[in-house]
């Protein structure tokens, strides 16, 4: 089984992989389209030179192995991509060979955890349109809605939320999806020296998130822009 994990920056999705990888009966591929869509854009990322040095910039072969086969002989794929990747013209026919899950977290809180790596983000680097377009195009072809999961219930109760998207994707739960080693994974991108830090330092998920933070000024105007779209999936969570 190949599941796509399809989320904006900032939303849990490196613990995500983490969590799949400890189970021990799953690959997983860390962006796949990162260094593609870097490509194609000439946007100015942190780190751009490393990440098309080392990753696949031809979005045709990416797409490819995607749907290819499955690394180390596993029998299931856990694929993390970022929503804001898939721009026009990068093919999506893969997502036909793959359980797409959509995972949404608020955007006042991936605002806030945004803005302090990279300066001025807008609305197309955050994902979160990007992803409510993605979400569509699956509920079209499938006749419902695709599976929803949203950060904040995973960090509230993991166990509970976890076994819930195992049950939905018919998978068994395993408790080793709770925890994982300190210090990172052989199969992070390039970037996780950047991007990673808390999440290397972690052993399992986080606690529950407070009070949503309190901004002003275009990151609030920034929060009101996405937040219809995160409103959208979040009616459909598990």
């Amino acid at each position: 089984m190949r599941i796509a994990m399809w989320s904006g920056p900032r939303n849990l999705s490196t613990a995500m992989m983490y969590s799949f990888a400890a189970r021990g009966d799953c690959a997983v591929w860390d962006e796949p389209f990162y260094a593609a869509y870097l490509k194609a854009t000439g946007l100015n990322h942190p780190m751009r030179e490393e990440i098309m040095a080392c990753g696949e910039t031809d979005p045709t072969r990416v797409a490819a192995a995607c749907e290819g086969e499955i690394p180390h002989d596993k029998p299931l794929f856990y694929q993390k991509h970022m929503t804001l990747h898939m721009i026009d013209g990068f093919p999506r026919g893969f997502m036909r060979a793959c359980e797409n899950v959509f995972l949404i977290r608020h955007p006042a809180r991936v605002v806030a955890s945004y803005s302090r790596k990279r300066e001025g983000p807008t609305l197309d680097d955050l994902g979160f349109e990007q992803q409510a377009q993605l979400f569509d195009e699956v509920a079209d072809r499938l006749g419902r809605a695709p599976r929803v999961i949203d950060s904040a219930d995973i960090r509230t109760d993991p166990r509970k939320h976890l076994a819930r998207l195992c049950a939905a994707l018919d998978i068994a739960f395993t408790d080793n999806m709770l925890h994982w080693p300190a210090g990172g994974h052989p199969d992070d991108g390039v970037w996780a020296s950047h991007w990673y830090g808390a999440v290397h330092r972690s052993t399992g998920f986080a606690e529950p998130e407070g009070s949503l933070p309190e901004l002003t000024g275009a990151i609030a105007r920034l929060v009101e822009s996405a937040l219809p779209f995160y409103q959208k999936l979040r009616k459909h969570c598990l």
